[in-house]
């Protein structure tokens, strides 16, 4: 295993590589077709450089512990407004996430809905492409820049376009109060139109969620945040609104289930994890034709999570229907013989490649784990 202590290292280790290098952060996301390779860890590139509570500005190197970087945050009561989604209770992995990790699989949760994702808060990157060459793009503030947009890019290329050694973010203020409007007992169709319902309310809702079975009574729910009279005011709004759906309407202001279900902790059997993106009208119809075990919808139903067989793609079962559906939790095997990512049209294909072919001619972050 390579483990590069700083950038100077982590380039010289890549320039000087004879064969495929794995990419790895932490360790807690083994997604993607399996990659045969000497492992490199980023592991040791660690450390909060730069923080400015003032500017909402964070600047860490790629292999600091997620966990590390919230609590400087929580310090200064503020916070990553994307809430990414930690993978090791869902994938049965250990170690511990890092912000790399993050950027590199662009991981949100459902705040997305609201305020985007991950790569909507990048403000630069720095990383070593696939012939050792340090390159930096982006800053420590928003502004637009020409030629490729690299920042950008970065987030959700998964190590195959360079290996990220820091990163830059923007940072916002924890709100003051948290609340949800709980919804009980609703079918998959009430839910998904009761969700619609509150996302196209004026009431800023920061989460639309809905599981069919906690504990056998279907649960939706309905985040509001912001400052203490602003929430009081909308969830009474929110509540009158959602009244055409049912009556039986509480709140809540315990923010646990919301780590539930960006984890994805609804499912809890044995089997295939996929995410599906489509248009949350599809989302009940989706689910049934997937002859999910289990499902549960995020972001108001545009976001599937179905619990399927081992070696069953649910790809097969979305003809008719737009949308993409990833992999996200199979064996090696299962891995290995399905397309982990949705296969894109030959057109992007093309760019994609192109784009490889530029940030690593050797072909060696990586191989195959896109493809």
């Amino acid at each position: 295993m390579l483990c590069p202590s700083d950038e100077k290292d982590l380039s010289e280790a890549v320039a000087a590589a004879t064969g495929p290098l794995r990419i790895v952060g932490g360790g807690t996301r083994p997604i993607g077709r399996p990659v045969a390779g000497e492992v490199l860890s980023v592991a040791g590139l660690s450390g909060i450089t730069l923080y400015d509570p003032g500017a909402l500005t964070l600047v860490a190197q790629a292999g600091t512990p997620l966990a590390e970087i919230e609590a400087a945050l929580a310090v200064e009561n503020q916070r990553l407004a994307f809430e990414p989604m930690d993978h090791r209770t869902l994938l049965g992995t250990s170690g511990t996430p890092t912000i790399g990790g993050v950027v590199a699989a662009n991981v949100s949760g459902p705040r997305r809905v609201q305020v985007g994702a991950c790569r909507d808060y990048l403000l630069g990157v720095r990383f070593v492409d696939g012939v050792g060459t340090v390159l930096k793009n982006g800053g420590r503030v928003m502004k637009n820049v020409t030629g490729y947009d690299l920042v950008k890019l970065m987030a959700g290329s998964w190590g195959t376009l360079g290996v990220l050694s820091e990163v830059a973010f923007k940072v916002l203020p924890k709100p003051d109060v948290v609340n949800t409007v709980v919804l009980s007992g609703l079918s998959d169709d009430t839910a998904g139109a009761a969700m619609r319902a509150a996302l196209a309310s004026p009431f800023d809702v920061t989460g639309a969620a809905h599981d069919p079975k906690p504990g056998n009574e279907p649960v939706t729910s309905i985040r509001i945040e912001g400052f203490a009279k602003s929430v009081a005011y909308r969830t009474d709004k929110l509540k009158e609104l959602l009244r055409a759906y049912t009556d039986d309407i509480d709140t809540s202001d315990d923010p646990a289930g919301w780590n539930v279900l960006r984890n994805a902790g609804p499912l809890t059997g044995a089997g295939d994890v996929w995410r599906v993106s489509a248009k949350p009208t599809d989302g009940p119809k989706i689910a049934h034709q997937v002859k999910a075990k289990e499902h549960y919808f995020d972001w108001g139903g545009g976001l599937i999570w179905v619990l399927v067989p081992e070696g069953t793609d649910v790809r097969a079962s979305l003809a008719g229907l737009a949308g993409h559906a990833t992999l996200v939790r199979g064996s090696t095997a299962t891995r290995a013989a399905l397309p982990v990512f949705h296969p894109e049209p030959v057109p992007l294909a093309a760019l994609s490649a192109g784009l490889r072919a530029k940030f690593d001619p050797r072909g060696i972050l990586n191989p195959g784990l896109m493809g």
